[in-house]
This record gives structure tokens, sequence and C-alpha cells, in this order.
């Protein structure tokens, strides 16, 4: 993909974050954009940095970490975030290179990154994640969970600052959207981690601070 096809998709996407959020009388610099470069090269990625595009997500540290030190290198002011799952063991790692981290779902994860903070003296920002729609396959803490999961990520000193889901497939995504806006209400935080590629005019529309998108600015992944 050339810089020129990454700058148009890139500007396409940022409209359709402008539209949505003028339609929900919200700014469109309240939202911001995701860039899920998962599975991509460093070629890849590169148009869409000399676009301008500078927040990124990646699934996997292992991933990130063989890729990005050279391209922040070039683009020192690149903000990471990490959108995947997260094991317990990569929790240093993690807090070591990303920005933000979106995947908090579990006691022993908690524990994890506050001794990873502790020891490397690094704070991602924390979204804990939640299992929308109580789905058996879908990372996230359940909903039941949620306000012991927040207590103790809090007692541990993370810097939690919203919420994440992934909705079920295939059904319509703005009541899980807006569940997701209300859990975050009823527990004093204000960034929602929502919406991809599909869905992210929706999620705009419902309270999305951070969309996560990849196939519409990369393409159908291999």
């Amino acid at each position: 993909m050339d810089e020129q096809d990454s700058a148009g998709r890139l500007a396409a996407i940022r409209d359709r974050i402008g539209r949505a959020a003028k339609l929900a009388g919200r700014e469109a610099a309240a939202v911001t954009l995701v860039a899920v470069s998962k599975t991509q090269e460093a070629e890849a990625i590169e148009p869409l940095l000399a676009a301008g595009q500078r927040v990124f997500g990646e699934n996997r540290v292992q991933e990130a970490e063989a890729k990005w030190p050279a391209l922040r290198a070039r683009y020192p002011d690149v903000v990471l975030h990490l959108v995947g799952q997260l094991q317990s063991n990569k929790a240093g790692d993690a807090v070591a290179l990303f920005d933000a981290i979106h995947s908090v779902d579990r006691p022993s994860l908690v524990t994890a990154l506050a001794a990873a903070m502790a020891k490397g003296g690094r704070r991602p920002e924390c979204f804990v994640q939640v299992n929308i729609g109580d789905e058996a396959q879908k990372g996230g803490c359940a909903v039941a969970d949620l306000p012991a999961l927040l207590a103790q990520a809090r007692e541990a000193g993370l810097p939690v600052v919203g919420l994440m889901a992934v909705p079920p497939a295939e059904v319509e995504p703005a009541p899980y959207f807006a569940l997701l806006a209300k859990l975050a209400r009823d527990h004093g935080l204000t960034r929602l981690s929502m919406g991809m590629s599909g869905d992210m005019d929706t999620a705009v529309t419902l309270g999305a601070t951070e969309v996560r998108v990849g196939t519409a600015l990369f393409g159908a992944r291999a």
C-alpha cells in the first residue's frame, strides 16, 4: 500500500469519525483513532506514519517488540496500545513497551501489572476489558465481576482510565456499546475503547473515546 493510498484511507476513517461525532453532538477530537497494525509488516505501517497517524494498536507483545523499536527510532512520538489478550508472564514486557493496555481482565493480571509498574517505573494507562456479550471464547471479565476487579485494580494503584469491549459478531452492536458506556459512568470512568472497522460509527455516537481500526486502514488480513 503506497503513501497516497494510506493517506486516503486514513482521511476516510477520520471523516467517518467526524460525521459520527457530529451526529452525537461530540467533538471529533474527543475520539482517538487506534490504527491496529497487528500482523502488518513495518513496510505497511510506514505509509500511515508518513500520513500523520501516530497511535497504533498491537495484539501481541512479541510481535510489537520485533517491529516497533526501529519504527519508534524514526517516529519517537508514536503511542502504542496493546489491544490483545495479555499473559501475566508478559506483563513486564508490556509495561516496558506500551503506553496503554486495553485488556486488563482478571485478578492475576492486575497483580502482575502492578508489580511490573512498580519495578519498571512506567505506568501505561489501563482499560478493564469486559466480556460484554458473555461469550465463552472471548477475553474480558464478566459484567458481574467488574466492580470487584475495578476495586482491586485501583487498590493496586493501576492507572485505570476506562473500559474496553468487543460486542458479539453478527448482531446489532448498539445495545452492547450502550451497556459499556453505562458501566463506565456507574464506575466513574470517562474513556471507552469500543468500535472497530465495521461498527465504529455506532460506537462513536454512543461515546467511544478510542476506536480500534485495522481492516479499513490496512485492507483484509491475509
